[in-house]
């Protein structure tokens, strides 16, 4: 009899422990971490011609695929004028593979727009994005292409005080029941969370990050969240992050979480290198293609397939 008992606790234990092994295993899995390079990247870059407003493209651009059309948001600037102001531009593709500018280009103009995040509620689309200063705007829009500006985001402090003048940059939302969810980073320097019911007024969830610098070396001086998804029931985050005080060159990377406030790095970061920026994920329907957006778009499909 006690020698079944042992045999018994010693299956319990390993099949505790193969599940928990399991468990690990799937807090990242490989459709969400393992990508190859596309061989016909870049797939879009700028016009390369200093009389066109999108002579380059910069920052975080962003991709929704919508029944049969794919439309790609992006931000263009010359240096002809001085100054670099940002507007935003329109591009569809039938595959996500072969892009064309929309002939109405750019599409706005009223205001410095760039590091875009898009996201379809209802019969409306909302835009987050940065404008000048790296202050977060909301913008929205019934058909993709005519937006309208709401303002600059009014994000306060738990106890409901304005947060501190500064950038409040690299907008990125998720909604959940009647519930928006905002990241934003200041100064790169870490990822904060706020929430909202009315989009008129977001408040932290708590006043530290929910998403900082390292300790890696990868993402050791800076990180800023660019998209989330759920999956299996988990939310992930891709970030991109940079290991260099002057930023010359990002890496893209994920996280995990399962209640959007506590994250948990991948151990095998970054997913990408080689100066990619600006990763996210777009589902085609059978399998989610990873796209960089800084500083010329790119595709990368699931390993093997």
């Amino acid at each position: 009899m006690k020698t079944y008992c042992l045999f018994l606790s010693l299956v319990i234990f390993a099949c505790n422990t193969a599940k928990k092994e399991e468990s690990k295993s799937d807090e990242f899995p490989p459709e969400l971490t393992n990508f190859e390079a596309y061989s016909g990247n870049p797939l879009f870059e700028g016009a390369g011609d200093s009389l066109k407003w999108d002579e380059k493209i910069r920052e975080r651009g962003f991709i929704l695929k919508e029944d049969s059309t794919w439309y790609m948001w992006y931000t263009g600037y010359t240096r002809k004028t001085g100054d670099e102001i940002k507007y935003l531009g329109l591009a569809t593709s039938p595959d996500g593979l072969k892009w064309t500018r929309y002939t109405g280009n750019p599409i706005y103009t009223k205001l410095w727009v760039e590091d875009v995040f898009v996201m379809k509620s209802d019969s409306l689309y909302y835009m987050f994005a940065e404008s000048k200063n790296d202050l977060a705007h909301l913008l929205t829009s019934a058909d993709k292409i005519n937006w309208t500006d709401q303002g600059e985001l009014d994000i306060r402090l738990k106890n409901g005080q304005p947060i501190e003048k500064g950038p409040r940059g690299t907008p990125s939302v998720w909604k959940e029941g009647d519930t928006w969810y905002l990241f934003y980073e200041r100064n790169d320097a870490a990822v904060w969370l706020a929430t909202s019911k009315d989009l008129k007024t977001w408040t932290n969830y708590q006043d530290e990050p929910v998403l900082e610098c390292g300790p890696g070396e990868y993402d050791r001086y800076a990180v800023a969240m660019n998209q989330i998804v759920k999956h299996n029931g988990r939310y992930y985050a891709y970030y991109h992050a940079s290991a260099f005080k002057d930023w010359h060159e990002w890496s893209t990377n994920i996280a995990v979480s399962e209640d959007l406030i506590h994250w948990k790095k991948y151990d095998k970061n970054p997913i990408l290198r080689d100066d990619t920026s600006s990763g996210l994920v777009v589902n085609d329907g059978k399998q989610y293609r990873l796209y960089t957006m800084h500083p010329a778009v790119k595709v990368y499909f699931p390993k093997g397939n």
